[in-house]
């Protein structure tokens, strides 16, 4: 058995605490918080723990998953829980990531450990359906198209705003660019012009409202590439429109064969998703498994979904893999 222990419990954390129940291979040594542990009752009745206790607990867990945010938890989690750890997280942050895997794969490999960072489905398995693309099709380009859905990542940089108590922000792709895509014209898109992003914002009662939209709309990384629009409303309204979690999106290559490459061609992976956090949960589960077991074979440092064999995400074996899948 793989012996996991969380790190964070939020909507994602719940999440790998599900997939760990689903998975014959993998069991739940416990939740490690920063909160007060007693305050958090657990979906399984599994053990919480406060963070520093992690640091007693080394010869009993295999591999830590990571569960915080990109903007602030993860840029200093991953690399100090490396440290002594196996670990797994979903920083998604994607123009930090190379920087990221640097900080994160020195302390992984002074550390003996490995650590597999930037699993989810994008970065993660969008990033593997870009380069299957593009290595089979060199002749043409990468489109990625995100949502209709919400961002666990663009929704928690915006809550950890001064003056917001909560938010949800929706990525939404312009239609008539995805089908532009599809129809092999190859088009040229800046950022803008592929995506709008929609925020709805719970703010304090005093908060200064001009203020918080000018850091949303400005936000490097977020949300300055985009035509941004915010919303104020109440908790209540929150809760009850936009209490879901869904998310999904589109990777295509356009790309052409032939002697004058006249041979058009449309490589596309989709993913519908009704729950974001408990579907990006599923993918670090499956990459704890790989962690699990290149640490079993003496591989240190910090590893990408673009460096690690696929079967090592599965629970069965690579003979019956062959025998059920080629």
């Amino acid at each position: 058995m793989i012996r996991i222990g969380i790190v964070g419990y939020g909507n994602l954390g719940r999440g790998v605490e599900l997939s760990i129940m689903q998975n014959i291979d993998t069991e739940l040594v416990g939740v490690f918080t920063r909160r007060n542990p007693e305050t958090i009752k657990t979906l399984t009745g599994a053990p919480v723990y406060s963070m520093d206790a992690a640091m007693n607990m080394k010869n009993d867990i295999d591999v830590m998953i990571l569960c915080g945010g990109s903007a602030t938890d993860l840029i200093e989690q991953s690399p100090a829980m490396a440290a002594h750890f196996n670990i797994v997280d979903s920083f998604d942050t994607h123009a930090r990531i190379p920087e990221h895997v640097a900080n994160v794969g020195k302390q992984a490999l002074a550390s003996g450990k490995v650590a597999i960072v930037s699993a989810g489905w994008d970065p993660g398995l969008f990033s593997i359906n870009r380069l299957y693309a593009s290595a089979v099709l060199p002749v043409g380009n990468d489109y990625t198209f995100w949502g209709t859905g919400i961002s666990q990542g663009h929704s928690d940089a915006i809550r950890r705003i001064q003056g917001v108590t909560d938010a949800k922000q929706y990525t939404i792709p312009v239609e008539e660019a995805l089908n532009q895509v599809r129809s092999g014209s190859n088009p040229t898109y800046t950022t803008r012009e592929k995506h709008t992003r929609v925020c709805y914002v719970v703010a304090e009662p005093e908060a200064n409202l001009e203020k918080i939209t000018a850091e949303i709309v400005n936000m490097p990384n977020y949300f300055s590439d985009y035509d941004t629009t915010v919303h104020y409303i109440t908790a209540e309204e929150l809760a009850e429109k936009h209490s879901g979690m869904p998310h999904g999106g589109f990777v295509l290559r356009s790309g052409t064969t032939g002697v004058n490459n006249e041979t058009k061609h449309i490589y596309e992976f989709s993913l519908k998703l009704d729950s974001n956090p408990e579907f990006t949960a599923s993918i670090l589960v499956a990459y704890a498994r790989a962690a699990a077991r290149l640490a079993g074979e003496g591989v240190s440092g910090a590893k990408t979904v673009l460096e690690i064999a696929p079967h090592y995400l599965s629970a069965k074996p690579i003979e019956q893999l062959i025998g059920e899948l080629l």
